[in-house]
C-alpha cells in the first residue's frame, strides 16, 4: 500500500507542474499574437513601401503574392490553431466559461475579443480574395481592417490580462 505522505508528495510535484505550465501556455498565446500583428506591421510599413519603390509593377505583383500566401499559410496552418488552443484554455484557466460571456466584465470584454477576433480573420481572409481578384482598393481596406482589428485584440487581451 502506498503511504498519505507518498500520495500527497505526488500531489504537491503534479500540482507544482500544472502552475508551471500555465506561463508556456500564455507565452505561446503572446508569441502567436506577436507573430500575427507584427507580421502584419512589417509588411505594411516595411515590405509595402520598399516594393513600391525598389520593383516594377511586375515583379512586385509578384513578390507580395508570394508573400501574402506564405502568410496565409503559416496564418492557417499554426497561427488560428494555436490561438484557438491557447485562448480557451487560457479562459478555462481563468474560469471564464462558456455562460461568462454574456455576464458583464471579463466574460464581455472575451466576447469582444473572441467575435473581433472571428471578424480580423474574415477580414484577412477576404483580403487574399480580393487581391487574387485584382480588386487593389477592396484589399487594402479588408488588409487595413484586418490590422487595426488586430491591434483591437492585442488590447482587449492586455485588458483581460490586467483585469
Amino acid at each position: 500500500m502506498v503511504s498519505q505522505r507518498r500520495v500527497d508528495d505526488f500531489r504537491k510535484r503534479v500540482g507544482a507542474a500544472m502552475t508551471d505550465f500555465w506561463p508556456l501556455v500564455v507565452f505561446a498565446h503572446v508569441l502567436g499574437a506577436i507573430i500575427w500583428v507584427g507580421g502584419q506591421l512589417t509588411v505594411t510599413a516595411v515590405l509595402l513601401p520598399e516594393a513600391h519603390r525598389l520593383l516594377p509593377p511586375g515583379e512586385r505583383a509578384s513578390l507580395l503574392r508570394a508573400v501574402g500566401r506564405r502568410f496565409a499559410v503559416l496564418t492557417f496552418a499554426l497561427f488560428v490553431p494555436l490561438q484557438l488552443v491557447t485562448g480557451v484554455a487560457l479562459a478555462a484557466h481563468g474560469s471564464l466559461g462558456w455562460s461568462a460571456l454574456l455576464r458583464p466584465g471579463d466574460g464581455r470584454i472575451l466576447l469582444i475579443k473572441v467575435l473581433l477576433f472571428a471578424a480580423v480573420m474574415l477580414a484577412s481572409a477576404f483580403h487574399g480574395m480580393a487581391h487574387a481578384r485584382r480588386r487593389p482598393s477592396a484589399a487594402r481596406a479588408a488588409s487595413m481592417a484586418a490590422l487595426v482589428g488586430s491591434l483591437v485584440v492585442v488590447f482587449l487581451g492586455v485588458w483581460l490580462a490586467e483585469s
